[in-house]
C-alpha cells in the first residue's frame, strides 16, 4: 500500500479550538496523515516539507514564495472559511496549486441572518419593539405604521454571490417581490433564481428593504453613495451583511440620522464603528457584531465541509467547492 499524503493544519490556534471539532479532525485524520495536536500559525522548513496538503482557516499566514520553498510538496490547499485572499498568494496560483474554500458553507448563516432580517424589517419590528419599549403599553400599531408588513413587499438583492442566491432561493416562499442586480450575471440566470433583473437605480427606487450581496472590489467600493442612497424611498431599510466599504457611510449616516432610512448593519466601515458615532444611539439601526457568518454551532458545517473536500482530494477527486483563479478579481 502506498504511504499516505502528508497534510498540516494551519490557522491561528483560536481558530483551531473552535472550528476542528473532534468528528471533523477524525474524518481528516482517516484519509491523510496529519498531526491532530499540532496547529501551524506559522512556517518553518522542517515543519513543511514533507506536507502536500494544507488545512487552513482564519488567522492562516500568507503562504509566499518563501513558505513554497520549505514546502517542495505541497499541492492542495483546503480552507474552512471563505475568502482565501488573505492567505493564498499568487506564488500558489504559478505553482498550481488546487485550492478550496468553504465559502458555500458560510453563506448558509449569513443568509439565514439577512432573510430573518429582511422580514423583520418588512415588519417593522424593530421600530415597533422599540416603541414599544417606550411605551409599556399596547397602541393600534396598525395605525402608526400602515405600511408595515411583507405581503406584496419588494425587497432588493445586490449581488448574486453564493450568499445573494441562497438569499433569493430562502425567499422563494413568501410573498414577494425580488428585485436582483449583477452585472456578471445574465438576465435569463437571475429570472432561474426567482427574481426580477434590474438595474442598479431601480433596485434602489422600488425596493423596501435592500440587501447587500457583493463583494468589496476596487469597483464596488463606496458603490452606495449619496445618489443611490437618495433613491429610496422614505422609510426604506438597508440591510449589509458584506462588507462596510460597500457603502459611503458619512453619506448613509446623514440619511439614518434625518431619519428618513433605516438600517441593519452586521459591517461597517470602520469596523467596530467609533464609541461617538452618532449611529450606536440612532432609533433607526440595528447594529449587529458582525455575527451574520458561521457563530458558535456553526462553525462546526465549516469544518465538516472541509473534512469533505480532504476525502475526495485524498481519493484523487476533484474539489466539490474550488477556488478559481480567473474568478478572484470579481468574487470575495
Amino acid at each position: 500500500m502506498p504511504p499516505r499524503q502528508r497534510a498540516a493544519f494551519a490557522m491561528s490556534a483560536t481558530t483551531a479550538r473552535q472550528v476542528l471539532h473532534p468528528a471533523a479532525i477524525e474524518r481528516i485524520a482517516a484519509v491523510v496523515d496529519v498531526d491532530r495536536d499540532v496547529v501551524l500559525e506559522g512556517f518553518t522548513r522542517a515543519e513543511l516539507a514533507d506536507v502536500e496538503l494544507l488545512v487552513t482557516g482564519w488567522g492562516c499566514a500568507p503562504i509566499t514564495a518563501d513558505v513554497l520553498a520549505a514546502a517542495p510538496r505541497l499541492r492542495a490547499i483546503v480552507h474552512t472559511a471563505g475568502t482565501v485572499r488573505q492567505h493564498v498568494t499568487e506564488a500558489c496560483w504559478e505553482r498550481g496549486i488546487v485550492v478550496s474554500s468553504a465559502a458555500a458553507a458560510n453563506a448558509v448563516p449569513v443568509a439565514e441572518y439577512a432573510v430573518a432580517m429582511i422580514v423583520l424589517a418588512g415588519k417593522r419590528v424593530p421600530d415597533i419593539a422599540r416603541e414599544f419599549r417606550a411605551a409599556r403599553a399596547q397602541r393600534d400599531w396598525n395605525e402608526i405604521y400602515p405600511d408595515a408588513g411583507n405581503y406584496g413587499a419588494t425587497v432588493g438583492l445586490v449581488g448574486a454571490s453564493l450568499i445573494g442566491r441562497r438569499v433569493a432561493d430562502l425567499l422563494r416562499p413568501f410573498d414577494l417581490e425580488v428585485l436582483l442586480h449583477d452585472p456578471y450575471v445574465a438576465d435569463a440566470e437571475v429570472r432561474a433564481l426567482g427574481a426580477e433583473p434590474v438595474a442598479l437605480d431601480d433596485l434602489f427606487a422600488r425596493s423596501g428593504v435592500v440587501s447587500l450581496h457583493a463583494p468589496l472590489l476596487p469597483s464596488t467600493t463606496g458603490m452606495v453613495d449619496a445618489r443611490l442612497l437618495g433613491l429610496m424611498r422614505d422609510g426604506a431599510t438597508l440591510l449589509n451583511t458584506a462588507r462596510g466599504g460597500l457603502v459611503d457611510h458619512a453619506a448613509l449616516e446623514r440619511e439614518l440620522l434625518s431619519g428618513r432610512l433605516r438600517a441593519v448593519l452586521d459591517v461597517t466601515s470602520p469596523e467596530p464603528l467609533p464609541p461617538d458615532s452618532p449611529l450606536w444611539e440612532c432609533d433607526g439601526v440595528l447594529l449587529t457584531p458582525h455575527v451574520a457568518g458561521s457563530k458558535g454551532n456553526e462553525l462546526r458545517r465549516l469544518a465538516d465541509a472541509a473534512a469533505a473536500e480532504v476525502q475526495r482530494w485524498a481519493a484523487g477527486l476533484p474539489f466539490a467547492h474550488p477556488v478559481r483563479r480567473e474568478l478572484l478579481p470579481i468574487t470575495a
